[in-house]
Parts: structure tokens; sequence; C-alpha cells
């Protein structure tokens, strides 16, 4: 039999409202067969359900139209393939709303849909999903996570543009490349070298020098528009990643790192298709912005499929008070002990906080954050400047409008030398929380919708297996004592850190092999904890990756109820890793 060509898949979106031009880029920059968009995230399902209570015909990218209308027709006359998650809610609603963009715009193109991912409506029937704590109640949305099957199906049968609502983000690839190369679904080696593909590509320009630890290594202006990556993939499941010729950025081994640690946990990378070996993965550097992916192992999915439940969680509302000059320390103690007394003040008055919170209960949650951002001896008074931030929390919204507005506003004449605020408090905004459920694959009817209105049932996989830990492997030998200077650990790693739910990761990584014989033994779990106390007391994971030189840390609820709910200053955890690696440590001096 003739080998099938490579496919070369493009990526044109990162996230919801990632750059508009992009997808005219990728089409106009070289080859492609098929490109893609990404555009959900945690915090965007929250987003879309919210957006499709206010109008019930929402709940898909807007944006993602807008794309189309300029680009449309430009995919059509190359014979490019487009497949978008941008379904969000309503993939149907967005596939109808395709093809009247199609038919007014006179363009013969075949549009197809992905759905069943939607499961919010079976949640008060009791759908059993394994969560501590049961079945969750007053979901805005519940979400399962759907591989490439249903994509393969509708490309199989001619679609020009597929849409769809939550899949994972690498099925965009995986689907396209079972379609190509018909693969079955038990050639999980294969399968898996397409997700490895899929998840470097699905952020977009990270995946080219976006957000890089050692960007100051490239010359600024290669950075400043970085072009989208793409993958061309193969028929044994390994690829190549780059970018079109003639744009931005960079990708190299470091960059694919990078991208490959992002918002992972350990070996095992699981998905509705397969789950792939991230501890097989060799990454080669075959020339100029050509990274090589091969080797890559799977196994068997998992018996159930992750589930996204987003609801609203309560009110919240925040004030930034500004201290300026001398007593840093002494302004904030007051304006916190005057706040703190003027809400147990108020937090009986119905004519404050009206009757639900009469009784003197208390507010939810209540949290301060001091930041120092002030200089002895400043030239500016904004460097002379510290800031304090007062966020509250409560199932209420007057506990945290009103009450909190006027209490800080009482204080303009009457606190710290000084007084003022970045930005006077609102009434309080509602503030979402994101959880993570699995149920079993036989509770979701994955199926593809054809241009024709044919419905393609999407079998589920018959063989899986249960997830459990890859034992750790055996660690380098480390390097021989010697002099060591105290120094920021990102003169020698870097690190990608994201959110997962309410958990965060952080992925550190090193470039050659002696500084893996000194990283794998000195960052150790007690370590990082040491360097990073707002991990302290929380649980955190170690994953060591040696084919990657890499360790993944895993922190369990820093990030409370999810991105969506802003539980701290950084509320995706984007910064996590770049705090780490300003933290001083000893290193030896032959690694610096």
């Amino acid at each position: 039999m003739t080998t099938p060509p490579a496919l070369r898949i493009g990526n044109a979106s990162g996230f919801y409202g990632d750059r508009f031009d992009a997808l005219r880029e990728m089409l106009t920059g070289g080859p492609l067969d098929v490109v893609t968009g990404d555009y959900l995230a945690e915090l965007t399902m929250l987003i879309l359900g919210r957006d499709r209570l206010k109008n019930p015909g929402g709940g898909y990218a807007r944006t993602f139209l807008g794309q189309l209308e300029e680009c449309l027709g430009l995919a059509h006359e190359r014979g490019v393939r487009i497949v978008a998650n941008a379904g969000g809610l309503d993939p149907a609603g967005l596939a109808e709303r395709v093809r009247e963009l199609a038919g007014r715009l006179g363009i013969p193109v075949r549009v197809a849909h992905v759905e069943g991912d939607d499961l919010t409506a079976s949640l008060p029937q009791g759908l059993d999903f394994a969560r501590p704590g049961g079945t969750p109640t007053g979901a805005l949305t519940a979400h399962a996570y759907l591989g490439g099957h249903g994509i393969a199906a509708c490309l199989r049968e001619g679609a020009d543009v597929v849409v769809t609502g939550r899949v994972t983000d690498a099925a965009l690839v995986t689907g396209p490349a079972v379609a190509h190369f018909g693969w079955g679904p038990e050639e999980y080696d294969r399968l898996a070298g397409a997700v490895v593909a899929g998840h470097v590509l699905e952020c977009g320009a990270q995946a080219t020098g976006g957000n890089y630890a050692f960007f100051a290594d490239h010359p600024p202006e290669r950075l400043h528009r970085p072009g989208f990556p793409l993958a061309e993939l193969h028929e044994d499941g390994s690829s190549v990643i780059t970018k079109h010729d003639g744009t931005g950025g960079v990708v190299d081994v470091g960059t694919v790192t990078a991208q490959l640690l992002y918002e992972t946990a350990g070996a095992r990378y699981a998905g509705p298709d397969v789950t792939a070996r991230l501890d097989t993965v060799r990454l080669t550097q075959e020339g100029p912005d050509r990274v090589r992916i091969d080797g890559v192992r799977g196994e068997a999915p998992p018996p159930t499929l992750k589930v996204g439940l987003s609801r609203l969680g309560g009110f919240r509302n925040e004030v930034t008070f500004v201290l300026t000059g001398l007593d840093i320390e002494a302004k904030a103690a007051l304006v916190r002990a005057q706040m703190e007394a003027a809400l147990d003040a108020a937090k009986s008055l119905p004519q404050a906080l009206g009757s639900a919170r009469a009784g003197g209960t208390p507010i939810a949650e209540v949290r301060w954050e001091l930041a120092r951002t002030d200089h002895p001896d400043a030239p500016t008074e904004e460097t002379a400047s510290a800031l304090l931030r007062l966020v509250v929390r409560d199932p209420v919204q007057e506990a945290v409008g009103r009450a909190l507005t006027g209490a800080a506003v009482e204080l303009a004449l009457a606190s710290y030398p000084g007084f003022h605020v970045v930005a006077p408090p609102g009434k309080g905004e509602p503030y979402g929380v994101f959880e993570s459920a699995t149920v079993d694959r036989g509770a979701v009817d994955h199926v593809a919708v054809l241009h024709d209105g044919r419905r393609i049932p999407v079998p589920s996989a018959q063989n899986t297996r249960v997830l459990d830990d890859v034992p750790e492997p055996p660690l380098p030998e480390p390097l021989p004592p010697g002099p060591t200077r105290r120094a920021p650990l990102g003169l020698v790693a870097g690190a990608r850190s994201g959110d997962k739910g309410g958990s965060a990761n952080v992925g550190v990584w090193v470039r050659t092999d002696e500084a893996w014989r000194w990283l794998a033994h000195a960052l150790t779990v007690d370590r990082f904890r040491a360097l990073l106390p707002e991990t302290a007391n929380l649980p955190v994971v170690r994953h060591v990756l040696p084919g990657l030189r890499a360790l993944n840390f895993v922190v369990e609820g820093i990030l409370g109820e999810g991105v969506a709910a802003r539980h701290r200053f950084d509320p995706q955890a984007k910064g996590l890793g770049e705090w780490l690696r300003a933290r001083h440590l000893e290193i030896p001096e032959a690694l610096l």
C-alpha cells in the first residue's frame, strides 16, 4: 500500500480572543491541508453559559464567524479544511450560521458539526458523576470532553468545515489525522503521536516563542509577532512542528518542551481516544524552526470521560488601596482594622445587607493581600507606593456590594495619610466556579452530524485502561560536589505554568544533561514548597520526565474554585513558573 503523504495541520487560534488575523495569515502563509481553531477553555465555557442566559441563541464563539467572513472563500480556493471547537455550547447553531454565511457569500462548502458533549440537561436525572460529594446542582454548563473520531467521521464524509463543542484540544488534530491516514481506534502509538502534536499546537504562539522563559536568547524582533505553529504529521504518528516561512517567532526544542509541559501532570496524558505517554516523547532539532517529535507510545484510554462543570458561585467585589511613602505596614494595618470594623458593624444591618443577611452572618470570604511595590527614596509617586488589595465573596450580592462600597468610601477623609484607591468598588459582580468530574463513556452519545442532515453515531472505545501512576524513573547520577553560588533558578531552568480547575501545574526543564543531573536532585517537593511559600500547606506532587529533562509539579487547590473565581492575584497561575524562576537557591557554579 502507498503511504499517505504527510498531513499539514496549522493552528489559527489558541483561545477565544486570540489574534483575529491569524486565520488569514495561516491560509496565505504557505501550504496547509487543515487549519484548526481552539476557542474553548474552562473560563470560556462559563462566559458562553452566561451569554446563553442573556441570549438563548448565543453560546458559540462569534469571532469565528467574523474570521470566516474574511477567509472562507480563501480556504475553499486553496482546498484547506477548517476544524474548530468554536461551537461551544451550540455547535448545531454555529454550523447553521456558517451555512448561512456561505450561502450569502456564494461559497459551496459542506458544513458538519459534532454533538453529544452537552450533559447539562442530564444532570437532574442523576448521572453518576465520579466526584467526591456526589452530583453537583445548579450547573450552568456540563460538557464531556469528546475525542477526535466524530471530527474524523465528518471529514471522511466530505465536510469542508467542521465545528464542535467541547472536545479535547488535541482532538482538533487527532480527528483530521484519523480521517487522513485511516487509523483504527486501537492504533494507540499513532494516536498518541497525534495527541502530542495537537497539544503542542493547541495554544497557538506558545509553541513559536510566545510566553517563553528564555525569550531573551532570541533577537527581539523575532518575537514581536510570533507566527502560529503547524505540524507535518506522518502516518506513523511522528510529526515535525514548524511554522510558515517568513513569519515571526522561534520553533526549537525549548519552545516545544515548554508547551508540552503546559497544563499537564504526570507521564500519562489521558484523553478520550488514547492515553499518551509523555515519558516516551523524543524531541530533535531537525533544522531551523523545525522540531521532530517521535517515539511516542500510547495506551488504551480510560473507561470514563472528563466532564467540565461550571456554575455561578456567588458574588465578589474588590478594592485596592494605594499606600504611599513611609510606614507602609502601619498604614495597611490601620485601614484593614477600619474596614473590618465597618464590615462587622454593617453585617447585621438589614438596610445595608438585606434581609437575607440579618442575624449577623459574616461575609463568606474576606482576603487581604499587600503587594510591596514601593521603593525607598523613589523618583516617582507610583514607585513610592504599595498596593493593599481587599477581595470579598458571598452568595448574597448586597453583602459584597453596598456594604463594601460604603465602608471604603466613608474612609476617604478618615484613614491613613495619602488615602486613595485605584478605583472605587462596584456593586458586586457574579463569579463562576469550575469543577471537573467523570462520567461513564456509555452515558455520552457522540454523534457526527453531516451537511445533508445524516447523523453518524461514533462508537465509544471498546478497550479501556484504568489510569494509574507511572513509577518514578531512576534519577541521573548527581553532579559531584563543587563550589556553588546563590542565584535565581531561572538562570539555568525554564518554566511554564497554567491552571486546571482549582489546581495549577509548574513544569520546569533544563537544556543540558549536566543541568538535569543537578535539577533532578535539587528541586524536590520540599524545596519547591520552600521557594514558593504559597504552596507550603497545599498538596504538591512531583512528576519526573527524564526524556524532556523536566520536572512537573502539580499544586492542588492553589486556585481555589478555578479561574473564574479569581481566587488569587494570578488566577490562572500563568506567572507561577516565573516566580519560581526568580527565587534564589544554591546552584553549582559550573552551571552558571
